[in-house]
């Protein structure tokens, strides 16, 4: 593990819960800690759950630019130009049979879809929802909406707590798909061939940035992947149980700007010409 005697090559950071605030906002005090990071010649990506939508939607993202990793790993989304650069689906003949899988044995669960740059959803997923945004896909069945082959098939139970049916779907279906947990009430499934590490990681590799040099921050098991791979890993006060059993260090909460903060030191330390 990198012991932080300089400034990290580049952050990863998770987005909700870690960078985000509540509001779902990036604090004044964080923007600019990662302004003066940049200036100081580290480099920043976002490795996020959600879909490029919500990710470009955010007050502030714009102002960074370059790529991000959505999807957990499953996309990659140019922010400057609005284009998808690369993703990888589950294929439509295995997301359907995930699908089927999991409604034989778990009654009553239904599903959406990432595509893309489209999403989509059941009937019964869009009434269990408290959103009011029409998706662009037909509202139509998981079987008709995995045909293409899906970045994501998201799967909730009004029924199941979550924790509960996120085992249960790990346990239904095994080694064919990577089932992930974000904080909200559902379950991620998408390809094993992606991951907030698999993505991260030929990232680097392409821009021939040494994982040793890599400093991750996140709070949830689906940011897992990416803080065991990173030199460095930091968790959010906040974080999952799992994450601060599994990080390098702890820093403050996301509520508390505890990415900017341990920014913040290690400029302070490393580059002080740039911590104020």
């Amino acid at each position: 593990m990198l012991a932080l005697t300089a400034l990290p090559s580049l952050i990863a950071t998770d987005l909700d819960g870690t960078l985000l605030r509540a509001d779902g906002s990036i604090s004044e005090r964080t923007q600019l800690a990662l302004k003066r990071a940049r200036a100081a010649g580290v480099e920043l990506v976002m490795v996020t759950g959600r879909p490029a939508r919500h990710v470009a939607n955010i007050d502030g993202v714009a102002d960074f630019g370059g790529v991000v990793i959505c999807v957990n790993g499953a996309l990659i989304y140019d922010l400057d130009h609005d284009r998808v650069v690369q993703e990888v689906r589950l294929s439509g003949a295995l997301a359907c049979e995930l699908v089927l899988a999991l409604r034989r044995e778990l009654p009553g669960v239904c599903f959406a879809v990432e595509v893309g740059l489209e999403y989509g959803w059941e009937s019964s997923y869009g009434r269990q929802r408290k959103r009011t945004e029409s998706p662009p896909l037909p509202i139509a069945d998981a079987l008709v909406l995995c045909e293409r082959g899906v970045n994501k098939l998201i799967a909730r139970h009004a029924e199941l707590p979550t924790e509960q049916l996120i085992r249960r779907a790990r346990e239904v279906l095994a080694d064919r798909a990577t089932v992930s947990f974000s904080g909200a009430p559902f379950v991620e499934i998408g390809s094993r061939n992606a991951s907030k590490a698999f993505a991260l990681a030929a990232y680097c590799a392409e821009r021939k940035i040494e994982r040793a040099r890599v400093l991750s921050f996140g709070d949830m098991p689906n940011d897992l992947p990416m803080l065991e791979w990173a030199g460095h890993s930091v968790a959010m006060a906040n974080a999952h149980a799992s994450v601060l059993s599994t990080a390098t260090e702890t820093t403050r909460s996301n509520e508390e700007d505890g990415v900017a903060w341990m920014i913040e030191g290690l400029l302070s330390r490393y580059a002080p010409q740039m911590a104020r």
